[in-house]
């Protein structure tokens, strides 16, 4: 009986999970706890104005634009830009519901509403306007390649 020689030609050298994976995971959950964080501490903050302008609440929208921006040029993808702006509405709207007794975080008031409704469209915009830094698939990325190819 002949048995082939045995070959490792057929074994990958790299077996489990790339590192490049790992590190694009860990980025977008820190992005995720960034737009998360900005939603908490906005959501305790957003009333401080300069007479009747609410300064914080206009200020923490843009900061929420500017993230979600910044992360979807970062990280070269529009998920980048999408998942600190779902961190965001995440905290932001978790804060706003009412407890038990009553007590809401975010009143209803003018700073209230810049920051809600504003922060929702920043984050909304922010998260679109980054589709501009998406990635081009290579040629073929879909398909399965052939060993010799």
């Amino acid at each position: 009986m002949y048995l082939p020689a045995y070959t490792l030609l057929c074994v990958e050298g790299r077996q489990g999970v790339p590192r490049e994976t790992l590190g694009a995971a860990a980025a977008y959950a820190l992005l995720f706890l960034l737009g998360a964080m900005e939603g908490l501490i906005g959501s305790f903050e957003f009333s401080r104005s300069v007479g009747s302008v609410p300064v914080a609440a206009l200020g923490f929208c843009a900061v929420i634009l500017a993230t979600c921006l910044l992360a979807g040029a970062g990280m070269s993808s529009a998920l980048g830009g999408l998942v600190p702006a779902i961190g965001w509405l995440a905290a932001t709207f978790v804060l706003t519901m009412p407890t038990a007794a009553g007590s809401v975080i975010v009143t209803n008031t003018g700073a209230g509403k810049w920051y809600l409704y504003g922060g929702a469209v920043c984050a909304g915009a922010g998260a679109a306007l980054s589709f501009r830094w998406r990635r081009p698939r290579p040629p073929g990325a879909g398909r399965r390649r052939e060993l010799g190819a």
